[in-house]
């Protein structure tokens, strides 16, 4: 499922805005530790016995996948969307080690509520 009639759907706008969303394929842009927001399908929870209360998520949209790294801090700030949400836009910093880049997650907000747009194709 792609998340491009969804960002189509707002016209004259990027898709979700405020503020705008840097898609997938455009992580190696900013440098690390910038501040970015990114959203996407949720296609992967993981929390980990060893992880010692981090939970890993890993986001998709219409370029590419994310991975978010949430803390224990802000795992409990945030909660309820980091368990029951299916799209979610996320704010953090970029951070980059062994060829891998991750956004680490200072707010958390659930957008499902955005799907009945990509399930009906509006916009496409």
């Amino acid at each position: 499922m792609l998340v491009a009639p969804v960002r189509r759907a707002v016209p004259n706008r990027d898709w979700p805005r405020p503020p705008a969303c840097l898609p997938a394929n455009r992580l190696d842009d900013p440098p690390d530790n910038a501040r970015v927001t990114v959203a996407g399908l949720v296609i992967l929870r993981q929390r980990p016995g060893t992880a010692k209360g981090v939970i890993f998520l890993t986001l998709e949209d219409e370029t590419g996948i994310v991975n978010v790294v949430v803390w224990r801090a802000m795992y409990e700030a945030f909660r309820r969307a980091v368990i029951s949400g299916r799209l979610l836009r996320v704010t953090g910093r970029m951070q980059r080690a062994h060829s891998v880049t991750h956004v680490i997650a200072e707010e958390i907000e659930d957008i499902s509520g955005m799907l009945d747009v990509l399930v009906r194709g509006e916009g496409a």
